[in-house]
């Protein structure tokens, strides 16, 4: 009989079982533990699933962080158009029209509140449009302030924050000095703190149908870049100087990521549309609520844009 087939003492019998039992409740734990974490795991992501959008698009991104809702929105939305929130200086030689006193101003966004209405940013009409996310109950609208007025921020946005409303910025990017009424660095940074939403006219208020291909990209893509780094704003937006496109100028704004513009041609802007070309409808000095409420009325009928514009424009 060989070493391997001698056998043991009862004492090392007794040890190596009890080893063995040891070794098998050890592993049983084990694998009770990889069972309870997989479990812990499946419940989590089946939790967290419903609330997850199904990517991360850039137009996922916008949207003030909302989540899918529903299907895409269908609705159309009104695009208001301001410039100056003030009474115009006699020395002034700006038209008449871009002046919208202040007291006008309160005005008319009282009776859009009591008619039902409230002001929602570009960015979250997108994601209204594409993702389904909620504006709201009641009537959204967009509130707009073209080339950087710095009566927009002292008159326009102490209106705007009462009522709870914020505004989108159409800043130039070399625009009007402080001594011409032009928003400061800070008040640019006010307004965004405040919640508006900022997008740009472009870097002069050139008129971009005019321009070569180096002069449109510098005007387009270079706006955009330049106030993105600044101000830390995505900038999805833009807004044609004095209203002028056509189609090589709508390639270029696509061209450099924005989602959209926005145009001085009447109607509400609508989903079914050219994102690249959304109605406005320009508010000027006199106008009283009750004519504001009949403007945005008689303008539901049009929801859409040429696709080419070169006219007389106030933005």
């Amino acid at each position: 009989m060989s070493f391997r087939d001698a056998p043991r003492p009862p004492e090392q019998s007794r040890e190596r079982q009890q080893r063995a039992s040891r070794a098998r409740a050890i592993a049983l734990a084990s694998l009770i533990a990889v069972v309870v974490a997989l479990g812990a795991i499946v419940i989590a992501y089946a939790a967290g699933s419903g609330s997850r959008g199904s990517g991360t698009t850039e137009s996922a991104k916008r949207g003030a962080g909302a989540g899918q809702t529903g299907a895409a929105g269908t609705a159309a939305v009104p695009i208001l158009m301001y410039h100056v929130i003030g009474v115009q200086p006699p020395q002034s030689t700006t038209p008449p029209a871009l002046y919208v006193p202040a007291d006008q101003f309160a005005s008319q966004m009282s009776a859009l509140k009591a008619a039902g209405w409230h002001a929602v940013t570009l960015d979250q009409l997108e994601a209204y449009w594409t993702r389904g996310v909620s504006l709201g109950p009641g009537n959204p609208i967009v509130i707009t302030f073209d080339r950087g007025y710095s009566s927009q921020y002292t008159n326009a946005l102490p209106v705007l924050k009462q009522l709870g409303w914020v505004g989108v910025e159409n800043l130039q990017v070399n625009g009007l000095s402080p001594s011409d009424g032009g928003l400061t660095d800070a008040q640019v940074r006010g307004l965004i703190a405040a919640g508006w939403e900022l997008d740009t006219q472009g870097i002069s208020h050139a008129d971009l149908v005019t321009l070569d291909a180096d002069q449109l990209s510098y005007e387009v893509a270079t706006a955009r870049q330049t106030l993105q780094s600044r101000y830390g704003a995505p900038v999805n937006w833009y807004s044609y100087p004095s209203g002028d496109y056509d189609a090589t100028v709508i390639a270029a704004v696509r061209s450099a990521g924005f989602a959209g513009s926005t145009t001085v041609n009447p109607g509400w802007a609508s989903p079914q549309q050219n994102r690249y070309a959304l109605p406005r409808l320009q508010v000027v000095s006199g106008t009283t609520g009750p004519e504001l409420l009949a403007q945005i009325a008689a303008a539901k009928a049009t929801t859409t844009a040429p696709s080419s514009y070169t006219g007389a424009g106030l933005a």
